[in-house]
């Protein structure tokens, strides 16, 4: 069984709730089964999704400073159980334990952070005669569906905005990550009350009933952008509102004034931090020509100094890829690289050893139709690709079906943002990469997703508008009729 953890419960209307079936959680490391977790059925999405709509209307009445007090006292508590959190976060997801617990805190901030936004009411028109009024209201029970490479964050992100705005939840995190939203529905039953806050685990099924089922109002998902059509198709036929935040294969910018010792490093990251296994990171590299063979020499360079291991090992700076369906394509990806005749310049060979290892694979030039380019990895696999001309490497860029973020990187701000201005994507970052905060609006565009989370538009994704008009004075027409 190798390192195993304590069993935790489905919360459901304030309880914890065990099933017959289970399903096991791998450690990605070794490959082991470090728990069971309870395996939803329909009855159990049923018996979940009443409790959640039960409790609506309570919740929904209380006011927005009584739910961000919840929600602040939540973060708190979830916060003090930081080190059991992270720890639990790198057995079942892999990540480097100092990277699990700085996700866990940073989560704390962002749930604090959300409690203190609002959706005020606003004042339209306001005259002797009329008055209208924009208010926002709850949905009713929100379905949020967490993927696996964020399993806290995200979970946050969507908990938060859903609960402040006075919905009551059903959570379904990744089968392949349940343990850390287990851990935070049993925290949350303790503080909010019975059937706001629930959570459930089972298979990718459990996910399509949610989509489908008639009393959930909001399904917010986040992951692929094949699954994020189907919640698409299974939530049309009771048009249950969505946000959807979903694949990318974003394109990282070098322009010719960068300096390769400046900005290996942190373009190195933009790409392979958690194990490239995020939706915004830098998967097509594209460097000036001009300096493109310095720049890769060092990309090499620098990859080579960073270790590749067990989240658990205080060393590890890139842990494995989660799962064992992720593996395979990667390792899919790299072999098809190799047979094109593309160029590896760091990594490509896989060990036959336990654990979902994949050393930091870097392919020179490959050509621009390569699978290895085309498809969105999310794997430590990374296209290093020359262009001259800024309007054929901002075309390239654009060439794609994904839109979520982008970035540019170089000394001419100016240049770099005017570069950035014409990518077709939802955010772009000059300098920097992976700047996400509650105050900034996060989307896709194209393939990317539909809606946002963050902002006060993320807070508007969990709301109906409703304006209230109101005549405030009669007055008669000559002909007597009164309005």
């Amino acid at each position: 069984m190798g390192t195993t953890v304590k069993q935790f419960g489905m919360t459901v209307n304030g309880e914890a709730v065990y099933t017959k079936n289970t399903l096991p959680v791998i450690n990605p490391a070794n490959e082991e089964v470090i728990a069971q977790v309870p395996h939803a059925d329909q009855n159990d999405l049923n018996h979940t999704v009443n409790a959640a709509k039960a409790a609506s209307p309570a919740w929904a009445a209380r006011s927005a400073e009584e739910r961000a007090a919840k929600l602040e006292a939540f973060a708190d508590a979830f916060y003090e159980q930081r080190d059991e959190l992270a720890r639990l976060f790198t057995l079942e997801m892999g990540r480097p334990l100092k990277g699990s617990l700085q996700e866990v805190i940073g989560s704390s901030k962002s749930c604090k952070m959300i409690a203190g936004q609002r959706l005020e009411n606003e004042i339209l028109e306001e005259t002797e005669q009329h008055f209208v009024e924009k208010s926002y209201t709850p949905l009713g029970v929100a379905g949020l569906i967490v993927p696996w490479n964020f399993p806290v964050t995200l979970a946050i992100w969507k908990i938060a905005p859903a609960l402040l705005t006075g919905n009551t939840i059903v959570m379904k995190p990744s089968p392949n990550t349940p343990l850390t939203a287990l851990f935070l529905g049993k925290i949350a039953k303790d503080i909010f009350p019975a059937g706001v806050v629930n959570v459930v685990t089972g298979g990718n099924e459990l996910g399509a009933w949610m989509t489908e089922h008639p009393g959930i109002d909001k399904i917010s998902f986040t992951g692929s952008t094949a699954t994020g059509k189907k919640v698409m198709q299974g939530a049309a036929d009771n048009l249950k509102r969505i946000t959807l935040e979903l694949g990318g294969n974003d394109a990282a910018i070098v322009l010719e004034d960068a300096d390769p010792k400046k900005f290996v490093e942190p373009v190195f990251w933009a790409a392979f931090r958690n194990t490239a296994q995020i939706c915004i990171a830098s998967k097509r590299l594209y460097v000036h020509e001009n300096i493109y063979d310095e720049f890769l020499a060092e990309l090499v360079n620098y990859a080579k100094t960073v270790n590749v291991g067990d989240g658990m090992d205080s060393d590890t700076m890139i842990g494995p890829v989660q799962n064992n369906m992720q593996f395979e394509k990667v390792k899919d990806l790299i072999e098809d690289a190799k047979s094109s005749g593309a160029t590896i310049v760091c990594g490509g060979d896989v060990e036959d050893k336990p654990g979902y290892f994949i050393p930091i694979t870097i392919v020179d030039n490959p050509a621009e139709d390569s699978r290895v380019v085309q498809e969105e990895a999310f794997g430590p696999i990374l296209p290093v690709l020359k262009y001259h001309d800024y309007e054929d490497v901002i075309q390239r860029a654009n060439d794609s079906i994904y839109g979520l973020a982008g970035s540019v990187w170089g000394e001419d701000l100016t240049f770099a943002k005017s570069i950035a201005d014409r990518l077709e994507t939802g955010t772009v970052w000059i300098n920097e990469a992976h700047i996400l905060s509650p105050k900034f609006p996060f989307g896709g565009h194209k393939h990317s997703g539909i809606g946002v989370e963050h902002s006060r538009e993320g807070l508007a994704e969990y709301t109906n508008t409703k304006v209230v008009m109101m005549r405030k004075k009669y007055f008669f027409y000559k002909r007597g009729g009164r309005l």
